[in-house]
């Protein structure tokens, strides 16, 4: 299912991220992936409260947690700057559904990076 939201079609996900070389391309687009199924996701089951929308956010956080493998296996890793960008990421989908006091350390409650 496409995202159809206006505001995620022309937002530029993990963007601080790119012009550092110590974060592979490769795995930073499958990062945005990510969020993007989480866009997907959050619109198809259209959460009614925060407690919905964190079984949404826990579910990409799991992701990023594997995905924390194959950064690791390329010299890289999810580490402070990565943590800061994709949290804000999260905050910033949470917001542009509606739910801009979503609170990150429960959306982000599953992380293991």
């Amino acid at each position: 299912m496409p995202v159809t939201n206006q505001q995620v079609t022309g937002h530029a996900f993990l963007r601080g991220l790119y012009p550092d070389t110590y974060f592979p391309d490769p795995l930073l687009d499958k990062g945005r992936e990510i969020l993007l199924r989480l866009c997907a996701r959050v619109e198809a089951a259209r959460p009614q409260d925060l407690t919905a929308l964190y079984v949404l956010t826990n579910a990409a956080t799991e992701e990023f947690n594997r995905l924390q493998e194959e950064f690791w296996a390329a010299g890289s890793e999810i580490e402070t700057m990565a943590r800061d960008e994709i949290a804000g990421d999260f905050h910033f989908i949470a917001t542009a559904y509606g739910f801009p006091d979503a609170d990150l350390e429960e959306a982000l409650a599953e992380r293991d990076w």
